[in-house]
């Protein structure tokens, strides 16, 4: 079935999207397909104009997906997760990897659907393998960020549908094969240890007389700023690091006795490892 939404900026119909597993990054998707920087979220319009699409939930996580489907007009909460595949022309994937089976085994996914698994480590031949379909299988990395339609999402391999759904949500990178897919979901391994550093430094000026609400303000800042700099596209990573270095300065001191050959080293075997394990599974 075709599910009708308003057309989007290029004057395209938008399809019906459905989610199952609706943790996380099954919300940022909904919230950022659903909201724009300026408009209400239940006046149904996205930053580029367009209508937000018909989204269909899975019920588990009852208080999640029911303040979705409170909060924006065109999001409703199917009864199974077969409800939400028929109803949807694009069946998103997001369960947890231990819930895979229980929440996939029996489910009919029609040849027509475009499915889109955001799953880490689960490849496209074993989801083909569980959903026993020939529908047209996408691979996807969403982020957090793409609630605020500010972050670019992978994907493999490159399919029409799935890569406008995501440069509705900043931006897809598609990737020419699931080795490379995989080396960039592992990157993704690394976000959780930035949050990590910037609670190690704010508890230091904390552990140094400073209010623990200031440390975190300030740290927060300044690396907010950091962050803004990488939009320039014109400096390479290297080049934006000795940008903001001072020879014999302090960030060079920091830099070359705490981030040093070893520790630059441990941080690349801690990659190889999990880029092993996520190709093992």
């Amino acid at each position: 079935m075709l599910v009708l939404t308003a057309p989007d900026d290029k004057g395209d119909i938008m399809p019906g999207i459905g989610i199952i597993g609706v943790g996380e990054i099954g919300r940022a998707i909904v919230e950022g397909l659903c909201e724009g920087p300026h408009e209400g979220p239940h006046e149904g319009l996205d930053a580029h104009g367009g209508g937000a699409p018909a989204i269909q939930l899975s019920p588990r996580g009852a208080a999640t997906v029911a303040r979705l489907a409170g909060r924006y007009a065109t999001v409703r909460v199917c009864d199974s997760n077969q409800a939400v595949a028929d109803a949807s022309d694009v069946v998103i994937i997001a369960v947890r990897r231990p819930d895979l089976h229980q929440a996939l085994d029996g489910l009919h996914v029609a040849d027509d659907k475009t499915v889109i698994n955001v799953m880490a480590g689960v490849s496209l031949g074993e989801l083909r393998q569980i959903l026993g379909t020939k529908a047209a299988l996408v691979r996807a990395i969403p982020l957090p960020a793409v609630r605020e339609r500010r972050s670019v999402t992978v994907t493999h391999p490159s399919h029409p549908v799935a890569d406008a759904l995501f440069d509705r949500l900043g931006g897809a990178l598609p990737v020419a094969d699931e080795a490379a897919f995989d080396v960039l979901s592992a990157l993704t391994g690394t976000l959780t240890t930035h949050y990590a550093y910037l609670a190690t430094l704010a508890s230091w000026a904390a552990g140094h007389g400073i209010a623990p609400d200031v440390a975190d303000g300030y740290v927060r800042g300044l690396f907010q700023g950091v962050g803004r700099s990488l939009g320039d596209g014109t400096r390479s990573l290297q080049q934006l690091a000795a940008d903001h270095e001072t020879p014999n300065g302090s960030n060079e001191r920091i830099r070359t006795t705490w981030f040093d050959a070893a520790n630059a080293s441990a941080l690349t075997d801690a990659l190889d490892g999990l880029l092993a394990g996520l190709r093992a599974r």
